[in-house]
């Protein structure tokens, strides 16, 4: 079938398709039309164009037998897509134009389409911008996750405290998604294994596909966002509505449904273990199967699958791939154990994102043999593989075969899904130069004996189309003028850019392209919060999600400290700040959801003092998520990265900081480090312990207590807290009791050299053309880290498969991947 004519892409020709998806598709008459019935007709214009490339991306691989990539992920912070999509296809301009004739803004219309919440924050967030990036590269890729109904919660803030809703993205339907009816699978759970080559689940339910395209950078190349929503196989029970029990009859399908209602259930009950182990074997299954079938469709050979197929774990999430897949190979393909466990780990990689030991999943072996007792005999075949390995090294103890065991023998018998993930795959890969490094010396170090070369570092890295070009038009539209439109393919040309921090004229227009981004975020605060900001003031931006390690309360410590020596010496020359946060707490995590109300009860004060006349404001912005994000990274002067050194994986909120020209304040953690060596030490405050310095406090015995005691600003905050919450007192005595008997995460330990570094931040910024020159250099160093540059060594190194390499006249070239 030959390829469809290329749509005319002419204001005229737009305005047109727009009018016939509004009458056509929306069933509306211009004349009544609402703006969601606009966005909607906008959309479905403009997805007709990506479906053509899509159709085309899918039936080129096919030709090509090419090999795909499947990433399997339980997070996709996707955002909205209208806005990417235009800029990917280069139809923005057009498509305002188009609007603009039919009298409708598209700054408005785009921003009543709801954010896909179906992510938390980094990880999810990670996952959309590798997706766009496969899309980019031409690798061809279908991103696996649930299409939960609600997402992550909707948060707000009531008498500042996190209150959790519903987030109902779907509440009007989604026009980009596409369900497919033929691709349904059915899931098992319960039930009993009798035989070695069987499962008889006591329950089934049918998991549905839903797919979004998804395109790359020219839309040269479109891939598959797959997500699965879950169906009970009957919907009803007849016989007991017949019989009076309404409840029982709708029993089935509530339970599966269930399954796709809402991402992260709290796992503090038994209940929410079930649910969450439900959610992840569930959509692993269902795109396992996905796979198999597609590869059996046009190879017909299950052993070829190797070659044609790599799974790439995202977390430990999708662990249960490992043994599922052996599972469908002897199941159902007949292959014996020893070539079903070859082909498992040639198909299967793992990215660990975290070294905290409860984000490293575990479940209780008696619950996951009752839920799965088929893939508990395969886990337990694998472990007895794993040990008898392990056995033959030189340094074998018990020790050793505790720490590689599947099985965790000391708290209560669990599952380890990291070492299930380990064991089954051929590649483990970190997520930042200082993560891999610590994930080889602590929690697989022994794995790492046993099974040495599988680890290997991949620094995560973010797609410049969503976060320089897309979010900050005005700063892309600079450095091309600077270094040319080459930049827009390969963002590691910035680096040409570092003579324009030489250029008086280059540094004004880049501060004013600044100035311009902190007045609409001002503008958004007053709007949202009735909060009145200055944007010649330094906004200090601390947004991400709401974690101890992530030190959200090392921050608020620091400017409580600030507010009170304002108002010891108001008269004094003080920088005006205002402090900004962001972020969801977990809804069962109780000491960060304190943190929220803290820093929301310390702006309370702060806020409505007169005396220090305006210098600080303190804003804690509700409900953060990706077009949130894209208007406050473009604004922020300083990017608040100081967690706890050696436990944050990478980050990529300071990329995206630092690519849109902010200063960052950070300890030497996760890609900070990498950052660090690539803007220059004079352009980065660092502050802190470092890793290792963190783990030898922690081992020698920190007392917190003395620390506190030689800090009179830390020890004057912490006495304060109470002055706070004037409606109880004690409501901070949690936090006061984190630090003194525990400090875990080093905030006591770290205070005064974050304060003594934030002085220093404010030195900088009293020198205006010093302060632009250290941004300016931040941006134009920081293309190293996009995401392209991280897919590349992906495919290189782990798919084996080949990329297109783009240039600014839209040729490619192929880059083959290794082997």
């Amino acid at each position: 079938m030959p390829p469809p004519s290329p749509r005319a892409t002419d204001a005229e020709s737009i305005s047109a398709e727009i009018l016939e998806k509004l009458s056509y598709a929306v069933g509306k008459d211009p004349v009544v039309a609402k703006q969601h019935d606009w966005l909607a007709a906008t959309i479905l214009a403009l997805r007709d164009r990506i479906i053509d490339r899509w159709m085309e991306s899918t039936r080129a691989a096919y030709e090509a037998e090419a090999k795909r990539v499947y990433y399997l992920s339980l997070e996709f912070l996707i955002g909205r897509l209208l806005r990417d999509a235009l800029g990917n296809l280069e139809l923005a301009a057009p498509f305002q134009s188009a609007l603009e004739k039919l009298g409708v803004d598209l700054n408005l219309i785009e921003a009543l389409e709801p954010d896909a919440a179906l992510g938390n924050g980094g990880l999810g967030r990670l996952a959309a911008c590798f997706m766009e990036s496969m899309a980019s590269l031409g690798i061809p890729a279908y991103g696996y996750g649930i299409r939960y109904n609600h997402g992550l919660f909707r948060q707000e803030i009531v008498d500042g405290w996190q209150r959790e809703f519903p987030e109902n993205w779907l509440e009007n339907g989604n026009p980009w998604e596409f369900s497919r009816r033929e691709a349904a699978y059915e899931v098992g759970f319960g039930g009993h294994a009798p035989e070695e080559h069987g499962w008889r689940p006591a329950e089934k339910i049918l998991a549905v596909a839903c797919d979004t395209p998804m395109a790359g950078w020219r839309g040269r190349h479109v891939n598959t966002h797959r997500l699965w929503t879950a169906r009970a196989i009957d919907p009803i029970r007849l016989e007991a509505i017949n019989s009076g029990d309404i409840a029982g009859a709708l029993a089935d399908s509530n339970r599966a449904k269930i399954i796709t209602r809402v991402l992260y259930p709290s796992d503090a009950t038994p209940e929410g273990q079930e649910l969450r182990l439900r959610q992840e074997y569930f959509f692993t299954s269902a795109s396992l199967q996905d796979i198999l079938r597609r590869h059996m469709q046009q190879y017909k050979n299950i052993r070829s699958l190797a070659g044609k197929a790599a799974v790439q774990l995202n977390d430990t999430h999708p662990a249960i791939a490992v043994a599922e897949l052996m599972r469908l190979l002897m199941d159902e393909h007949d292959v014996a154990w020893e070539e079903a466990w070859n082909i498992t780990r040639a198909v299967t990689s793992y990215t660990n994102h975290t070294l905290l030991p409860e984000a490293l999943e575990s479940w209780p072996l008696q619950l996951f043999e009752r839920l799965l007792p088929r893939h508990m005999q395969i886990i337990f075949a694998i472990n007895d593989e794993v040990l008898a390995e392990a056995r033959k090294l030189p340094e074998a103890n018990s020790e050793l075969l505790a720490s590689v065991s599947l099985i965790d023998e000391h708290n209560g018998r669990r599952v380890r899904m990291g070492q299930l993930a380990f064991a089954g795959s051929h590649s483990i890969n970190g997520v930042s130069a200082l993560h891999t490094s610590l994930m080889q010396e602590s929690v697989f170090k022994d794995l790492n004996k046993l099974y040495p070369g599988r680890i290997n570092n991949k620094t995560n890295g973010i797609t410049p189309r969503r976060w320089l070009l897309g979010a900050n038009p005005g700063l892309m539209a600079l450095l091309r003028e600077a270094i040319g439109d080459k930049v827009l393919d390969n963002t590691e040309t910035l680096r040409e850019a570092m003579p324009f921090a030489g250029d008086a004229s280059f540094r004004e227009r880049f501060a004013a392209i600044k100035g311009q981004n902190k007045v609409r975020l001002g503008n958004l605060i007053s709007e949202r919060m009735g909060l009145s900001v200055d944007p010649a003031a330094m906004f200090d931006v601390h947004v991400k999600r709401i974690h101890e390690y992530k030190r959200q309360l090392l921050n608020i410590l620091e400017t409580i400290v600030l507010y009170n020596a304002m108002r010891a010496d108001p008269g004094r020359s003080w920088v005006p700040r205002v402090k900004i946060f962001a972020g969801k707490a977990a809804a069962g995590y109780a000491q960060a959801k304190l943190i929220i109300k803290l820093i929301n009860d310390a702006a309370q004060i702060i806020n409505n003092d007169s005396t220090i006349r305006g210098l600080l404001k303190v804003a804690f912005i509700p409900n953060y998520n990706v077009s949130l994000a894209e208007i406050i990274v473009p604004a922020a002067d300083l990017s608040e990265q100081i967690s706890t050194a050696g436990m944050e994986a990478s980050g990529t909120g300071n990329m995206k900081f630092a690519l849109n020209g902010a200063f960052t304040i950070g300890t030497l953690d996760g890609a900070n480090v990498e950052i660090l060596e690539r803007v220059g030490a004079g352009n980065m405050m660092v502050f802190g312990l470092k890793a290792h310095e963190v783990e030898q406090r922690r081992r020698d015995g920190h007392d917190p207590r003395a620390v506190i005691e030689a800090s009179p600003n830390l020890k004057g905050a912490l006495d304060a807290l109470a002055s706070f919450s004037p409606d109880d007192q004690g409501r901070y005595q949690p936090v006061r009791d984190s630090l003194f008997h525990h400090d875990w995460f080093m905030v006591a330990a770290d205070f005064d050299a974050y304060a003594e570094a934030q002085r220093h931040v404010d030195d900088i910024w009293r020198n205006p053309q010093d302060w632009t020159v250290k941004t300016i250099l931040n941006t134009v160093n920081m293309g190293w880290f996009s995401s392209d540059r991280t897919i590349k060594e992906y495919a290189r190194d782990i798919w084996n498969v080949p990329v297109e390499e783009l240039t600014t006249d839209g040729r490619a070239s192929v880059e083959n991947g290794r082997g």
